[in-house]
């Protein structure tokens, strides 16, 4: 059964920095692209960041590029955003996924972690 864990979101000030991770199970996890999608309140889902197989190749929404940082260790089968001068626009419920399940319309994700951005 596939299935993705995220944790380590929180409450942060702005200029704050958090790092989530996601835990993967069930599923082939260096053979597949990964993405990090957030759910905005009163916006929707927002496509965040993905990183190839290996880790490389990293892309980022323009809202985030140059703060945020994303990463991921196949032999512990984690993914990683590292998360810096967060803005109270960032706050949001941050969810992994599958890139070719998110570009598809339909990702299998976790509980998500909340992240709150705000003085």
């Amino acid at each position: 059964e596939v299935q993705l864990v995220e944790s380590g979101g929180g409450l942060v000030q702005p200029g704050g920095s958090l790092r989530l991770s996601c835990a993967a199970s069930g599923f082939t996890f260096s053979s597949y692209a990964m993405s990090w999608v957030r759910r905005v309140p009163g916006k929707g889902l927002e496509w965040v960041s993905s990183i190839n197989t290996n880790g490389g190749s990293p892309s980022y929404a323009d809202s985030v590029k140059g703060r945020f940082t994303i990463s991921r260790d196949n032999a512990k089968n984690t993914l990683y955003l590292q998360m810096n001068s967060l803005k109270p626009e960032d706050t949001a419920v941050y969810y992994c996924a599958k890139s070719v399940e998110y570009s598809g319309g339909s990702p299998r994700w976790g509980q998500g972690t909340q992240v709150t951005v705000s003085s």
